[in-house]
């Protein structure tokens, strides 16, 4: 029977992907005849993905790399060349306010993304973006049965706090072991990184204003 299941989601899954696939390309097909292709915006992204057995896993709620990564394709030939790669950390929180800058309009100051125009037209110098990511899953106990969690995640590591139905850290060295496979959270030799992670992640959440989490932080500090 679990068999039978895998099979058949994997199945589902990979019809779905090559629906999205020829429509992406009826849609494209149509900018260009109605002669639209040059003056518009196209951007490829999708939700966080589906597991398909990692970790054990069908869900996509975790912050493991296989849901937090998710595809960013762009095309914008007035300002954009085709096979531009950029590897700065990015949201798709961003995605509203680089159109709202494209197309002419003043980004609200309460939005939490940030515009990507300086980095598609290649202004942004080394440390003028950010450095980490936040992210926090709440909805538990709920339907998937994900446990709640927040955490951050820098170019190389990936500190996580799992609570309330289970209270745990996690750490991986993503250039070391890019599955995510052995929790370094309580090896000694990273408990400096950890800190170091813990006071990035403090701020984060001040910055979003996370009152949940910086309780939960404030609460192990005092502990301690």
């Amino acid at each position: 029977l679990t068999e039978w299941k895998y099979q058949r989601y994997m199945r589902d899954y990979l019809s779905t992907s090559l629906s999205l696939d020829r429509n992406v390309g009826r849609l494209m097909k149509y900018l260009e005849e109605a002669g639209l292709l040059g003056n518009t915006i196209v951007i490829y992204t999708s939700d966080q993905g589906f597991y398909m057995g990692e970790h054990g896993w069908f869900d996509k709620r975790f912050m493991y790399e296989e849901s937090m990564r998710t595809p960013l394709i762009m095309r914008y030939p007035k300002m954009l060349k085709g096979g531009l790669v950029n590897n700065n950390l990015v949201q798709n929180i961003d995605l509203a306010p680089t159109l709202i800058e494209l197309g002419g309009g003043k980004v609200p100051s309460d939005m939490q993304g940030r515009s990507l125009v300086p980095l598609l037209k290649g202004q942004v110098k080394k440390g003028q973006w950010r450095t980490s990511l936040y992210y926090h899953y709440y909805e538990y106990p709920a339907q998937h049965s994900v446990y709640r969690h927040f955490g951050i995640r820098t170019d190389r590591y990936k500190l996580i706090r799992f609570y309330n139905a289970e209270n745990y850290w996690e750490l991986y060295d993503l250039q070391k072991d890019p599955n995510e496979m052995k929790n370094l959270a309580n090896n000694e030799k990273y408990a400096a990184l950890m800190k170091g992670l813990k006071i990035q992640q403090q701020g984060l959440l001040q910055e979003v204003k996370d009152e949940e989490a910086l309780n939960i932080l404030d609460i192990e500090q005092t502990e301690k």
